[in-house]
């Protein structure tokens, strides 16, 4: 599988380990930036994640800052994006089988080093059940459509 891997300044050295141990598990991730832990701005850095997830360039994508909330909010911008903030594996894992998330959110000065990594081996392990709640991310896809439709919400690449 094939991520999509971004944080800006705060989750700086929590990427660089959440993109080791998406590569130990035998996962494809292209590390999208920040590159240092030189202050920037996790809006560009969160779309660009978000985008490679709603093309296909990449199947989920994972994006951290200091609590997870900027990015998220961005994420979940670009249309076919469902980003999850999760903070524990069950959220995590749950979030891939009922809501097909496919981005994760982390805040790295709210998540402990060995505690993320359960929470990011449950997100890329864990698959979407379909069922009855294919209905439910049809609806929020429906959603989606109508919104962009009534121009509350911009179409996205």
């Amino acid at each position: 599988m094939r991520f999509a891997v971004g944080s800006d300044h705060a989750g700086f050295e929590l990427k660089r380990l959440v993109v080791g141990w998406l590569e130990a598990w035998g996962h494809a991730a292209d590390d999208l930036g920040a590159y240092s832990s030189e202050s920037c701005d996790y809006p560009d850095i969160a779309l660009t994640v978000a985008r490679r997830v709603a093309c296909g360039d990449a199947d989920l994508g994972v994006l951290i800052c200091s609590n997870g909330v900027g990015p998220s909010i961005v994420a979940n911008k670009v249309r076919g994006v469902r980003a999850a903030l999760c903070d524990n594996p069950f959220a995590s894992r749950r979030a891939r089988e009922h809501t097909d998330a496919n981005v994760l959110c982390l805040g790295a000065w709210s998540i402990g080093r060995g505690l993320a990594e359960e929470v990011v081996r449950a997100f890329a392990s864990a698959v979407f059940e379909g069922g009855r709640h294919t209905r439910r991310v049809s609806r929020i896809a429906a959603i989606e459509e109508e919104l962009a439709s009534e121009g509350a919400v911009p179409a996205t690449e």
